[in-house]
């Protein structure tokens, strides 16, 4: 098949994807379009947003959506990596004997990811960037697809660690789930307690996922609109030629050359379900939030004055 049909293929089965997931997900439009875009580009997300969202929810109908094998990981303070990756153990006849841990899935939620210590949380830093596991010097290949979903409380700190910023490097987009509007409350009260169950019929599988993934990296972009994605990132750096005054003063960190890659693929990423053969600048700029806004880091006087990475990310435009 030619990747204008593939194109044209990715279109309708998007729209049946979008179509699936709403009978569960009241709303939340945004963060679907960023988790299915994440997938579609071989990336992974951070869903962030306070209880009862249906973070974890969304994550579950997703999965059963694109047909791909699902596990839960409950992050806890007493969690360590050998309960994520996996560990050998002694058999019968005395030979050790590798069991794999809940890592060895297509997708993983991690749910409430900063709960655990760092040493656990690194433990999905290869897993994530290499697809693989290396346990008792042994390197284990994952199964692909392969996407790390997490979940993050943004009020609750107590008891919590915070992502260092190599780790949050490493995810795709932050996506930020808000409370629902009034209708979509009332329907998300009506429709969550019947009696009445709702099939989630799969649209994808993993060989279909791997062809768009190909697919998207595939698709031709334009000279200049590499050089807008990466000058886009430039600007985020208070060091930066082309960094304006608002980053200069309000700043301590920009964003690495992964956000100039997850920019570029985003932006692939979006035109294509979009039904265009090749991404602009607007498709750039449709990605760029999600993207930048867990790349950047904030000085002091941004907290002063209340400016939040929203507004920063704004002023770049």
């Amino acid at each position: 098949m030619s990747d204008v049909a593939l194109i044209k293929k990715l279109v309708v089965s998007h729209e049946a994807l979008v179509s699936e997931i709403g009978k569960i997900i009241v709303g939340q439009k945004q963060a679907v379009n960023e988790v299915l875009l994440s997938v579609l580009c071989g990336g992974h997300s951070l869903l962030i947003g306070v209880p009862g969202l249906a973070k974890t929810l969304l994550v579950n109908t997703v999965s059963t959506a694109l047909g791909l094998q699902f596990k839960r990981i409950q992050f806890t303070p007493d969690l360590m990596p050998s309960d994520i990756l996996g560990s050998e153990i002694l058999d019968e006849d005395r030979h050790f004997k590798f069991i794999k841990g809940p890592i060895f899935s297509n997708i993983i939620l991690a749910d409430e990811i900063n709960r655990t210590p760092p040493k656990t949380q690194a433990a999905l830093l290869e897993a994530m960037q290499e697809r693989a596991v290396t346990v008792a010097g042994h390197n284990y290949k994952l199964d692909l697809p392969f996407f790390v979903l997490a979940t993050q409380n943004p009020i609750e700190q107590e008891g919590t660690y915070p992502l260092p910023e190599a780790q949050l490097d490493r995810f795709m987009f932050s996506i930020y789930l808000d409370y629902p509007t009034y209708q979509e409350e009332i329907e998300i009260a009506r429709t969550t307690t019947t009696d009445k169950k709702v099939v989630i019929n799969p649209v994808f599988n993993a060989a279909e996922i791997l062809e768009y993934q190909h697919l998207v990296r595939r698709i031709p972009m334009n000279d200049n609109v590499v050089e807008y994605a990466v000058k886009l990132v430039s600007k985020t750096r208070p060091t930066s030629m082309h960094a304006p005054e608002m980053v200069k003063n309000f700043l301590d960190w920009g964003a690495g050359p992964r956000a100039s890659q997850n920019l570029v693929l985003g932006a692939k990423a979006y035109a294509a379900i979009q039904g265009k053969y090749s991404p602009d600048i607007k498709d750039v700029q449709a990605v760029a939030p999600g993207i930048l806004h867990h790349r950047i880091v904030k000085n002091y006087k941004a907290e002063a004055e209340g400016i939040n990475e929203k507004d920063l990310i704004q002023a770049l435009f």
